[in-house]
């Protein structure tokens, strides 16, 4: 009896964890994103490992992610904007179609032997473009496949899911093939992997309603958004810690190519064992946001997932040991994904249907907007006090906001009351 009972307790944690799946054009979705994901990641690690290989530079290394996400932090409220005017799932269509050309030119630069790093960072601008209009789409869509408003902190939650399985599956996969065959086929991959995510966004079955034609002019709306984000504490104070982790912590991903060649004495496989291990935290942290029912409301658990955050760049720094640092990783993934995903969830859950795009915008410049900023600062720092301290006062950064979070937590919880119980969020 205890089995039994063991094994219905079993699938019905399942049926929870995937839930939203039940849906059918976000389980086409997921498939689809699931694979494509795995050829973003192991492009992500590709292009690092290829700029530092070919410059032996962290300023360069941090010149190169700046190009490739700057485009976010300028273009972003724009796109946001326009999000909210626009057909959502013909944006994706065409951002994926673009993503998968780019891919494809850096392959061919490498095999016919002409890769530079100026094409690496002029692409790197050209995929930041075209992302400062796929993620703002990408997170209000989500909404529009979920009809059961009650699975979606779940959707959000397993589609963080899959880009961990793909931080955790690419990497390694990148950190064989550029042992063995080289960069170009790691682009190459990328570039057919997008083929899964436009078939299976072509094969759903959308309404496409008439979005209303706005008469108010684009910069009015961009005001409004900017007042509506910013004017509501909660919303604000969400923004702005995400903006901090950004800044400050999440440039560590930049300085990996050093601690792997630098400190742990190791190849590309030593790097893809470091990313992959943040990934197996990330999707730890995803499948645990996944597994909880109901509404995820403004809680501890955004600047708590912060503090976890900070802790483990700091113990990372500090550690010497590979075995060490891959559990400091793992910690490390796991709280960059629980604050990513539940601040992601919160917002979602707060905002108004017709702001949701400029909102999400905010988000997107916080979180990928701010990074180019961070990679800069990161290179430059590590330049001048090496990669271990940048990121001990990274992480003492991230420690600091969440504690400043937590003083205010009280007040912010009440001031998003009303909103929960207009939308009927208990």
């Amino acid at each position: 009896m205890e089995t039994e009972q063991s094994t219905r307790n079993r699938r019905a944690g399942l049926k929870t964890v995937f839930r939203s799946l039940r849906h059918r054009n976000y389980r086409l979705f997921f498939v689809g994103q699931g694979i494509s994901l795995v050829g973003t990641w192991m492009q992500q690690v590709t292009m690092i490992w290829l700029v530092y290989s070919l410059t032996n530079s962290v300023l360069l290394l941090g010149i190169a992610g700046f190009a490739g996400q700057i485009p976010a932090f300028v273009f972003a409220p724009v796109a946001g904007a326009l999000v909210d005017r626009w057909n959502r799932h013909r944006i994706i269509v065409a951002t994926q179609t673009l993503s998968m050309l780019q891919a494809m030119i850096l392959a061919i630069l490498v095999f016919t032997g002409s890769i530079d790093v100026w094409h690496i960072v002029l692409l790197s601008v050209v995929l930041g473009f075209i992302n400062a209009f796929d993620m703002p789409a990408r997170q209000t869509f989500i909404v529009e496949m979920i009809e059961d408003k009650r699975d979606l902190g779940n959707a959000i939650a397993l589609n963080s899911s899959i880009v961990n399985s793909g931080r955790l599956i690419g990497p390694s996969i990148a950190g064989v093939l550029l042992a063995t065959v080289g960069a170009g086929m790691c682009f190459f991959i990328n570039g057919l992997s997008f083929l899964a995510v436009i078939l299976a966004l072509l094969a759903m079955k959308v309404a496409h309603p008439e979005i209303e034609k706005k008469r108010t002019h684009i910069i009015k709306e961009l005001r409004e958004g900017f007042s509506y984000a910013f004017g509501f504490a909660p919303i604000r104070y969400i923004i702005l810690l995400l903006g901090l982790v950004s800044l400050v912590g999440i440039p560590y991903q930049l300085l990996m190519p050093v601690f792997a060649k630098d400190i742990f004495h190791g190849g590309p496989e030593t790097l893809g064992f470091l990313t992959a291990a943040c990934g197996i935290g990330a999707l730890v942290g995803a499948v645990y946001l996944a597994s909880r029912s109901g509404f995820l409301r403004l809680g501890r658990i955004v600047p708590i997932a912060a503090g976890i955050f900070g802790v483990g760049l700091v113990a990372f720094s500090l550690s010497n040991i590979l075995a060490i640092s891959l559990l400091l990783m793992v910690l490390t993934g796991f709280g960059m994904m629980i604050q990513l995903t539940s601040s992601n969830t919160t917002l979602q859950n707060m905002v108004d249907d017709d702001k949701r795009g400029r909102v999400m915008a905010f988000y997107t410049m916080a979180f990928v907007g701010t990074t180019p900023f961070g990679s800069l600062l990161a290179g430059s720092l590590a330049n001048a006090i090496g990669a271990p301290n940048t990121l001990i006062v990274g992480g003492i950064c991230c420690i600091l906001g969440s504690i400043i979070f937590l003083r205010k937590l009280s007040t912010l919880i009440e001031l998003t009351r009303p909103v929960y119980e207009r939308k009927g969020i208990t």
